[in-house]
């Protein structure tokens, strides 16, 4: 991963075959009070971080990365952002990391592939047998619950 304050690294994987670097100046970080736990220090210091990213006006996306991660991310971006908030730990600093960890795994599962279709297939001869012999069975079950006659 990356330090805070730094360009953030995402590391390779499906969709990014060489990773990504996305570039410190992207990124806008704001800071603000948590409204967590933090004993003594709660109400004077900003550990809450919001991290934004700015998809449409991004210098380290290449054209059809950001047609991808549009597209893919359309329900949690507001209006072309992406934004990213931790406030889940006393520390400004692990905070950050948080933040950056999150929004990295965004990414990354924003420039996934998408799955290959599905290929339909034939049940095969032996669960096709089985499904009529099963049936065979039930309707046998059925029918012996019916009325009992004098024979």
């Amino acid at each position: 991963m990356s330090r805070p304050g730094g360009d953030l690294q995402i590391a390779a994987g499906p969709g990014l075959p060489d990773g990504l670097s996305i570039a410190a100046a992207d990124l806008v970080e704001r800071f603000s009070r948590s409204p967590g736990p933090g004993g003594q220090s709660v109400n004077t210091s900003d550990t809450r971080v919001e991290l934004e990213y700015d998809v449409g006006r991004s210098s380290s996306l290449s054209d059809a990365q950001r047609r991808r991660l549009t597209r893919n991310l359309s329900g949690q971006l507001v209006r072309g952002r992406l934004v990213v908030v931790a406030s889940e730990h006393r520390s400004q600093h692990r905070n950050r990391v948080a933040a950056r960890e999150r929004l990295a795994a965004i990414v990354r599962a924003g420039l996934a592939p998408p799955p290959p279709p599905r290929r339909a297939t034939k049940p095969t001869l032996g669960s096709r047998r089985r499904r009529l012999q099963s049936k065979k069975l039930r309707g046998r079950v059925k029918q012996l619950r019916g009325p009992v006659s004098d024979e």
